[in-house]
């Protein structure tokens, strides 16, 4: 948005929200369209997202393709532009003066605006997605209770974390269980993708940056090399973001299996009412696989010294929310060394075909995603009236 009058009463407040992520951009613009609809279309946006925010009217300032990394070690090469975009930002938010700044997870990124800003602006610094500290670094809730004014968290165990260093904290629950909901047609789907109507189909994610896919891809594809014999007929759902749809696209295209590539949320959705089961890297998608009751097989490999350092620093005992939620491990989890084709088939093999257990595994699910806020007021809708009370 070039040159909007920050302080036009009549336009309704300006909002300046920033995503550095796709699955932030996704959460952005859920409360881009709840914010609308809260104060019937008299709101203004600015600020930096992704193609789905650009959708609901934002023009980013620039481009967040270069900011999605993750690990300790990955994000060392890119440190010096994310840097400028830091700056840049901070520039926009003093010049335009809205009436909240709104950032959306990615902390490295998003919190180091909020903490240039505090003080220099009279608006409300609101957070969207509590960083894990209950999994490491717990000093760093103390220290955002320095800079922010209030945060929305999505995890029901999270404010205690935040709060008792004053840091006023609602819980909004997570957004996939509202990106996820709406009936969906397998059969139909299968048709528009010229997919045999007997073939069994596996969503197959490996992630949304391109280190994520590098890494973790070569270990799905020989996943389905050693399923392919024990399941005839065999086809991959490849739901993906821009991000990382080229690189996503050629690694397929070596594949044991036929793959289909999809993009654009409504064809994930899809994808994951079709399927049977799935294999995903660890992070947002595991819980929209829950949500959408696909049976999950949880995966993740990072750099050597990454997996190092995160040995001695996490304090949990599982990565997967649900596994978190519940406090069992209800999706696998294989992780590092174990993240192999032989463990992945081995692990996958039953969620496919043993229906005893896949009943066991959903149940499951369906009590996580109670806990997440499926059922009640949507996620967007409870973050756009927290930011609105403040504004």
């Amino acid at each position: 948005m070039s040159g909007p009058a920050a302080r036009d009463a009549g336009a309704g407040p300006l909002i300046f929200l920033v995503a550095g992520e796709p699955s932030g951009d996704q959460l952005g613009a859920h409360i881009m369209a709840a914010l609308r609809a809260e104060t019937g279309g008299r709101v203004r946006f600015a600020g930096i997202g992704g193609q789905r925010m650009t959708d609901e009217g934002l023009d980013s300032l620039f481009p967040i393709d270069d900011l999605a990394v993750m690990g300790l070690v990955e994000v060392l090469p890119v440190v010096f532009k994310v840097y400028r975009r830091v700056k840049a930002a901070v520039a926009a938010v003093l010049r335009l003066r809205p009436d909240a700044v709104v950032t959306i997870d990615s902390p490295n990124f998003t919190l180091e605006i909020s903490k240039r800003l505090k003080g220099r602006i009279d608006a409300p610094l609101v957070h969207v997605v509590a960083p894990s500290v209950w999994a490491w670094k717990p000093g760093r809730a103390r220290k955002m209770a320095g800079y922010l004014d209030h945060l929305l968290a999505l995890l029901p165990f999270e404010p205690p974390y935040f709060e008792r260093h004053g840091l006023a904290t609602t819980v909004i629950g997570h957004p996939v269980v509202e990106a996820a909901s709406g009936a969906r047609d397998p059969e139909a789907f299968r048709a528009r993708h010229g997919i045999p109507a007997e073939a069994p189909l596996i969503c197959v994610l490996p992630g949304s940056r391109r280190g994520e896919v590098s890494r973790i891809e070569p270990a799905m594809a020989g996943a389905l090399a050693l399923l392919k014999a024990k399941l005839p007929g065999l086809h991959a759902l490849v739901p993906t973001v821009p991000t990382v749809s080229e690189l996503v696209r050629a690694r397929c295209a070596a594949w044991p299996v036929p793959a289909t590539l999809l993009e654009g949320p409504g064809e994930r959705l899809e994808a994951f009412a079709a399927a049977r089961a799935a294999i995903a890297a660890s992070g947002t998608v595991a819980v929209e696989l829950a949500v959408a009751e696909v049976p999950t097989v949880v995966v993740y490999r990072v750099a050597p010294i990454s997996a190092l350092l995160a040995h001695f620093l996490l304090k949990v005992d599982h990565v997967s929310i649900v596994n978190l939620l519940l406090d069992r491990a209800v999706q696998p989890e294989l992780l590092q060394f174990n993240c192999r084709p032989e463990p992945i088939a081995r692990t996958l093999e039953p969620l496919m075909m043993d229906e005893t257990l896949r009943a066991a595994h959903l149940a499951d699910c369906r009590e996580a995603t109670a806990m997440l806020g499926r059922g009640g007021d949507p996620p967007s809708r409870r973050a756009a009236r927290a930011i609105l009370a403040l504004v």
